[in-house]
């Protein structure tokens, strides 16, 4: 049986070919986002990779050597809202993933961090698909996909910041779906539960702390309570979910929300 720290299984690929695109991918250096860079580069897309770890932009770089595409690193803050909307100009395919999280209660939550996290969550995306759609629209064809989570569909405690922006991503990912349709261009959200990241590693230290039990039953008691399958995701089962959505075969999708949860939206 799978343990909630067993990794998954390794999906395998889908066929997609995206010799002569342009991708640009937020968070690039880590977790779902690097996940994300590897796989459009293995479909042959010249990714631009976003991220302000630069160290990690190099070693990103230096694993996509030799795939079909290639990945072109940019060092950049997306609280930095002009740069960030310059950098999707020509992009034919955007991935809205980069993230943070504080675990604290409203009434003890900065807010500055508050207002850190909405603006790299959502006014950062908005500003990216803003700089985006020019070239999208010229050309007849566009894939914007936002890594939302189950925290865009449903609430948590602890985390008002993070549960805001991930609702509002959702929103911001329909009006361009329905703005984008008569242009070709496509808008969805992929919305995974807990993904084996480190941003989830630090969300249980914090859990953990703010509950005061043990990591593990962070994972087993408050992460996982809530979901059929108990297990962590994984960053290339997400990428994977990503992929799809660039296909022919997924042109008529949306407008709508992939959750990639486990079961925990059944409920």
């Amino acid at each position: 049986m799978t343990t909630p720290t067993t990794p998954g299984p390794v999906p395998a690929s889908i066929d997609l070919d995206l010799g002569g695109r342009t991708a640009l991918v937020t968070g690039a250096a880590g977790g779902i986002g690097r996940a994300c860079a590897l796989r459009l580069v293995t479909a042959g897309a010249k990714v631009r990779a976003v991220d302000r770890d630069a160290e990690g932009l190099e070693a990103l770089a230096a694993r996509g050597a030799g795939l079909a595409g290639s990945i072109e690193p940019l060092v950049l803050d997306l609280t930095d809202l002009e740069a960030a909307e310059q950098a999707a100009t020509g992009t034919d395919i955007l991935v809205n993933n980069a993230g943070l999280q504080l675990v604290r209660p409203i009434e003890q939550f900065p807010p500055e961090v508050f207002h850190t996290v909405l603006t790299v969550m959502l006014e950062a995306p908005f500003r990216l698909i803003r700089g985006s759609l020019p070239h999208m629209y010229g050309q007849g064809w566009g894939r914007i996909v936002n890594i939302s989570s189950v925290h865009g569909l449903r609430a948590s405690a602890y985390k008002s910041a993070y549960v805001a922006a991930k609702h509002g991503l959702e929103g911001l990912s329909k009006t361009a779906a329905l703005e984008g349709a008569p242009h070709g261009v496509t808008s969805n959200c992929v919305s995974p539960g807990y993904v084996r990241t480190p941003l989830v590693e630090r969300q249980i230290a914090d859990q953990a702390a703010a509950h005061g039990i043990p990591r593990e039953r962070v994972l087993a008691e408050v992460l996982l309570k809530d979901s059929a399958l108990k297990r962590l995701v994984e960053p290339s089962e997400v990428a994977e979910a990503v992929a799809y959505l660039c296909t022919p075969q997924a042109s008529f999708i949306t407008g709508t929300s992939l959750a990639l949860d486990g079961g925990w939206t059944a409920h």
